[in-house]
């Protein structure tokens, strides 16, 4: 029997289906054809000349798609010189900056927010679309903006997958298998694809092999060593290759037994 140890860390629809089949059929030349290169600006209106400039800092964003369309949060943390009086957060599509948007602000300490961060959700994105994000933290007598473009497609990123089991099926193959994060709520219009990492200890040395990708949730993992101890992640990427993987699953470690127990 194998000795498990789990180690704990802390219409719109048809639309899609639409740009889906675009991106299936012209790939990332589709994508090319309108991107723009991400930027970033910091400016600093009405601030004082006798305040020195890095007492009205913008803040440092950071965004991510956690879910397409409709999970795309940008974080910040208040500028480490002086607390703002408050923050004005707006996103536009490029192409129509007149028309803006707030984004719905959420303060650090909010239920679903950490507990120093600011967050501000950017609800139903589109696909193939160019952003502008402004965030501008208000000051006594100033303000500074921090003023950044992106694509969705850039900032994919999925939760960790979860529930990550791995059972031995002989004394020298296991069975990885998950479910995929929670959050990535339109799996069947944008379907997931895994990657799997297994590490071990030989000699006092760390050694690890990678695997995948996989369109399934489990997979077997042959040719292990008896009698060894290893350490088994899986992480979740959007099945186009959009954005980024997730971070990496907590880690289950199992122990390959030295005999096989026959009934």
């Amino acid at each position: 029997m194998c000795a498990v140890l789990v180690s704990v860390y802390s219409s719109a629809a048809v639309m899609l289906v639409h740009v889906v089949s675009l991106l299936c059929v012209l790939g990332a030349q589709a994508m090319e054809l309108h991107r723009v290169t991400p930027t970033t600006s910091i400016k600093c209106v009405n601030c004082p000349s006798n305040v020195p400039s890095d007492a009205h800092s913008a803040p440092i964003v950071h965004c991510l798609c956690s879910s397409v369309p409709d999970r795309t949060v940008c974080s910040w943390a208040d500028p480490p010189q002086a607390t703002p009086l408050h923050y004005i957060a707006t996103y536009s599509e490029r192409q129509k900056q007149p028309v803006t948007r707030p984004c719905v602000l959420i303060p650090p300490g909010a239920p679903h927010s950490q507990l120093n961060l600011w967050h501000c959700h950017l609800p139903e994105l589109k696909l193939l679309t160019n952003y502008i994000l402004n965030v501008t933290a208000v000051y006594p007598g100033g303000s500074s903006s921090h003023l950044s473009t992106f694509m969705m497609e850039d900032i994919v990123k999925p939760d960790p997958p979860q529930a990550v089991q791995v059972s031995c099926q002989n004394s020298r193959t296991v069975q990885v298998k998950w479910d995929p994060p929670s959050t990535w709520a339109h799996i069947d219009i944008f379907p997931l694809k895994y990657e799997l990492l297994y590490q071990w200890t030989s000699r006092g040395q760390l050694k690890f092999n990678h695997l995948g990708p996989f369109k399934r949730t489990s997979t077997p993992v042959s040719g292990l060593a008896v009698g060894r101890t290893y350490q088994f992640q899986v992480c979740a990427k959007d099945s186009l290759g959009l954005g980024h993987c997730s971070e990496w699953s907590a880690p289950v470690n199992i122990t390959l037994p030295l005999h096989t127990h026959r009934v």
